[in-house]
């Protein structure tokens, strides 16, 4: 029962943190079209880009766990 509630709040706060990472690329930039220079991440976006993995670590531990009890 826990494990369903830490799996849904974690899969909302992924999808979140994942659509509030602006690219700005559209479909050229993830072919590999677009004509970005590379730069390093900082501040709120270095934060969020962190948020992101331990959400995505959190929903993928909850998921298997789940899996594993029911």
């Amino acid at each position: 029962m826990i494990t369903e509630i830490i799996l849904l709040i974690s899969a909302v706060l992924l999808i979140v943190a994942i659509l509030m990472q602006s690219r700005g690329a559209g479909l050229g930039g993830a072919i590999g079209g677009g004509d970005e220079i590379h730069h390093t991440k900082r501040g709120a976006e270095k934060g969020l880009f962190i948020l992101t993995i331990i959400f995505s670590v959190v929903f993928l531990l909850s998921a298997f766990i789940n899996v594993l009890l029911f």
